[in-house]
């Protein structure tokens, strides 16, 4: 797996995201991240927890906001390679298997624990950055729906200043607490029912 001194980049993605790429190796075309990189990725998420591939997969499409997701044709040979060298060890439940991080694999991981913080940091930084994009662009496509549209005479600026105001609110509570949103959530409802209220 060789020793990861420097950060890596995440590919073609570092210039749309400004440039901050982290450096080295990191996405290559297509969106794949280099082996070496994604071994170290697994290694890091199995310290968290024992997992399946199926899991790994699951976490690291959840982490990147769905920007990144292996496909099993990269996750479980990579999780072969990390059993072979000692890095991980697995136990058979039925028809999958569940894969640990052992001593020796812990050790190599704390041995670049700077780099892979690095990739992670990186790559859920991009996959919040996409998700942003991705709430803009259906802003935009509701914003242009006719059901949008308040009919003439024109809609006082007030009612589009409140409608701002809103939006900006609910996009800085985007990663609230689950009783935050809640409360959020019983805000708007009571908020929609009066607006329909003739």
């Amino acid at each position: 797996m060789g020793r990861h001194r420097g950060g890596h980049r995440f590919g073609g993605f570092a210039g749309f995201m400004g440039g901050r790429g982290l450096g080295g190796g990191g996405f290559h075309s297509g969106g794949k991240l280099a082996s070496a990189d994604l071994q170290l990725i697994i290694l890091a998420l199995l310290a968290e927890k024992p997992s399946h591939g199926y899991e790994l997969i699951k976490s690291l499409e959840e982490r990147s906001s769905g920007f990144y997701t292996p496909s099993p044709g990269m996750i479980y040979p990579a999780l072969s390679y990390l059993e072979e060298i000692g890095y991980t060890r697995v136990e058979a439940e039925g028809a999958r298997k569940l894969y640990s991080i052992t001593d020796e694999g812990r050790r190599h991981l704390e041995e670049n624990r700077p780099a892979v913080e690095a990739m992670l940091s990186e790559l859920e930084r991009i996959g919040s950055r996409m998700e942003y994009v991705r709430r803009a662009f259906a802003d935009r496509e509701f914003a242009a729906d006719e059901t949008d549209r308040f009919d003439e005479p024109a809609a006082p600026e007030e009612l589009w200043v409140a409608r701002g105001r809103l939006r900006r609110a609910l996009h800085e509570k985007r990663h609230c607490s689950l009783s935050e949103s809640q409360r959020i959530a019983a805000i708007l409802r009571r908020a929609t029912a009066e607006i329909l209220r003739k």
